[in-house]
């Protein structure tokens, strides 16, 4: 299953750090873990939440992963105000769990700067 997570530019620093395999645990103020089923619903929140904080944490990410069909199942899709907003729900305690069940490698796909679209390139090394 291919999943989308919005995520700001420390959390996405945290994920480079895993070797781009894990998501790094939850805040304790962050009992679940909320991975979303769609780009499009992804990029708002990156968008629309993630880039508009005061700078220098103004950057917004697009992620897209994959998990194991096993790992999908564990967590059914659930909408969270509408049928364009589905995610998954994975409670942090279990997110060490879900990390084994990701696919390959976490990827960055999409870059957003008080609310524009940016070059992923030009806010994020992609060699590091």
């Amino acid at each position: 299953m291919k999943l989308y997570r919005p995520t700001g530019f420390k959390e996405l620093e945290l994920v480079r750090d895993s070797g781009w395999r894990a998501w790094p645990p939850r805040l304790k103020d962050q009992p679940i873990f909320y991975p979303v089923t769609s780009f499009a619903y992804a990029e708002k929140i990156a968008r629309d939440w993630n880039s508009v904080l005061p700078a220098p944490d103004n950057l917004g990410f697009v992620t897209e992963f994959d998990i194991s069909d096993v790992m999908a199942a564990k967590y059914p899709v659930q909408v969270a105000g509408g049928r364009e907003h589905s995610e998954l729900w994975v409670p942090a305690e279990e997110l060490d769990a879900f990390n084994q069940g990701i696919v390959g490698l976490i990827r960055p796909v999409a870059a957003y700067r008080s609310g524009e679209k940016v070059a992923l390139e030009t806010v994020w090394n992609m060699d590091g």
